[in-house]
């Protein structure tokens, strides 16, 4: 009986070749097989590509299990990839910048590496060396070895989130110079301002003179848009299948501030105790909360249009209020979401939007936290304005937008002038579903329970 290697290359039946490079053949076919192709996984939302912020290796460095290979951003969040695999790295498909594609190949590992053996040669090279010693093979060379340091260093000098490498961009700072005081090396804001102030500002001779920059040009250019702008193009261009109506009203805000008030003394005592607890809240949380206890009542604007395998619209009824909070981020505009608001206390929604804010302007908001949303408020009021005409989102049928709370003149029930604290909102329906009078009773009920505040914490779990 004759081997399989013998017929795919065609010996005779008979040949005159050893056994021992019979199996040498068999050895280096094993190898090839652990030559792994790294795919990148489906994060979720349908996004089909993301943009590689950084990788964490390099071809020739050993990687084990959970280590990270790479950052990637996609059209939401920044997503850190870990090895499934323990071996070596033997090639990266993509370049930092470039856009991987999901399901694709991102790098290949030699799973048969971590016994520290060179990759297999082709069967043309087996083929003219049949008698190459096998003990070469089984020792780790010291160029194998000189680029695995280099990847762990290179990795701990560049680890930063892509709010910070922006930061970098606009500074002109090398993210690779500057020492990181975070976790595991990690370069924060904090790092890049002081190295821009001090570090970078050291290494110029004070003798020679600073070129100023040139002038801005006067021509055209063309840029490409950002992973968030290209994520706001397709969802807005979405937007426009959908007819919108615009329901507006304004809402008093003074005896809601009064129990804010009353809230944030005591919590200014209690989170000396307890840290769990935020020092303050902010409007924002009661507004979160009176929406969710609205749609307790109005649930078809919670919903969401889908259509079944022959075209014909149904309407999704959802159980829980996920409440989208519209952002600006140094990534730009994104809307991460409080989930199941229905179970969640005044303190525990502020306590959740703190940390969704944190993560937001550092950049580390997760796909779990975008992922979800049933109905979005946005708030343009930190920055000014009154009315919007806010677009709803293909997975939902409702959006709010809250401009500036301002103190006007107002008749009281004497027909008196006085101040009032006035907030203006700005309320878009899916008018394919929503009819304009259930919009309005919904808002009305918001209303009563951000004006009367005691009805809201009535009901609050």
């Amino acid at each position: 009986m004759y081997s399989v290697a013998r017929l795919a290359r065609g010996i005779p039946r008979y040949s005159n070749v050893r056994i021992a490079s019979s199996r040498r053949l068999f050895h280096g076919s094993r190898l090839l097989n652990d030559l792994k192709p790294f795919l990148l996984a489906d994060i979720g939302e349908g996004i089909k590509e993301c943009e590689v912020i950084q990788w964490f290796v390099e071809p020739g460095a050993k990687i084990e299990e959970f280590d990270p290979i790479c950052e990637v951003q996609s059209d939401k969040a920044s997503v850190e990839i870990t090895s499934r695999y323990n071996g070596v790295i033997k090639k990266l498909h993509y370049e930092a910048g470039e856009m991987a594609l999901v399901g694709k190949p991102l790098v290949d590992i030699d799973v048969a590496g971590e016994e520290g053996s060179e990759p297999a040669p082709s069967t043309a090279e087996a083929t003219k060396e049949p008698e190459a010693p096998a003990a070469a093979a089984a020792e780790p060379s010291a160029e194998l070895e000189q680029p695995l340091k280099t990847a762990k260093s290179e990795f701990h000098a560049t680890l930063a989130t892509p709010a910070v490498r922006r930061i970098c961009r606009e500074l002109s700072v090398d993210i690779s110079k500057v020492p990181g005081t975070g976790k595991d090396g990690r370069v924060l804001k904090e790092d890049v301002m002081n190295f821009s102030k001090n570090g970078s500002a050291a290494a110029v001779p004070s003798a020679v003179p600073v070129t100023p920059p040139p002038p801005p040009s006067a021509e055209e250019t063309t840029v490409p848009l950002t992973p968030i702008q290209k994520m706001m193009f397709k969802t807005m261009t979405n937007s426009l299948a959908i007819p919108h109506f615009l329901y507006t009203d304004e809402v008093l805000l003074d005896k809601l501030a009064a129990v804010r008030k009353s809230i944030n003394d005591e919590l200014a005592v209690s989170s000396k105790s307890d840290v769990s607890l935020p020092r303050k809240v902010s409007y924002l949380p009661f507004f979160i909360k009176a929406l969710s206890l609205s749609l307790n009542k109005y649930p078809l604007l919670n919903s969401r249009v889908t259509f079944d395998e022959c075209g014909k619209p149904m309407l999704v009824q959802r159980p829980v209020h996920n409440i989208g909070i519209a952002m600006d981020t140094p990534l730009g505009l994104i809307v991460p979401n409080i989930k199941d608001v229905g179970s969640k206390s005044i303190v525990e929604i502020a306590r959740e939007l703190n940390r969704l804010q944190e993560a937001g302007a550092n950049g580390k908001l997760t796909t779990a936290d975008l992922k979800g949303g049933t109905i979005t408020l946005s708030n343009i009021g930190t920055v000014g304005g009154t009315y919007v005409a806010p677009v709803i989102v293909d997975t939902e049928v409702a959006i709010v937008g809250l401009g500036k709370a301002q103190t006007l003149p107002r008749y009281d029930a004497k027909m008196n002038v006085v101040p009032q604290t006035i907030l203006n909102t700005s309320w878009s329906g899916d008018h394919r579903v929503v009819d304009g009078m259930s919009m309005a009773r919904m808002v009305d009920l918001w209303k009563s329970y951000v004006q009367q505040p005691e009805r809201m914490l009535m009901h609050t779990k």
